[in-house]
């Protein structure tokens, strides 16, 4: 009786391409709860993101403006880094204290804000009245 042994090659992953996106979207979602920066392609495809949640902060913190600004500083510096993003429109929704925060953060890193939009949304007729009270 013969035994063979036979030694497999290690396989090698490909390296992914650096996809390079110039201009892209911000999208901020800042409730009184939490808030989440999202960057995207010109088409909405997201790239990268970040939350206070995912930052570390726990329970009524991550509500606060501070949480917001380094979820945003994280979500800025992995967009920069993987995407080499330049150019970006920031789309804001909702009325939490993270709104300016994040603004203010991307205005302030050597990303160009094209335009800022807010698209929150707004109650159409509310919400269906009481039943009326019979006597």
């Amino acid at each position: 009786m013969s035994e063979e042994t036979t030694t497999v090659a290690p396989v090698q992953k490909k390296k992914k391409a650096k996809r390079s996106v110039p201009y892209g979207q911000v999208h901020i979602l800042a409730s009184f709860n939490n808030t989440i920066v999202t960057f995207a392609d010109s088409k909405g495809g997201v790239l990268t993101f970040a939350s206070a949640g995912s930052c570390g902060f726990r329970g009524s913190k991550k509500g606060t403006a501070y949480a917001a600004q380094v979820a945003a500083e994280k979500a800025t510096q992995q967009a920069k880094q993987q995407f080499s993003i330049s150019k970006v429109d920031i789309y804001v929704k909702g009325i939490g204290q993270g709104r300016d925060a994040v603004v203010r953060v991307i205005g302030n890193s050597d990303i160009s804000v094209q335009k800022i939009i807010d698209v929150t949304g707004i109650p159409h007729g509310g919400v269906r009245p009481r039943k009326a009270r019979r006597v």
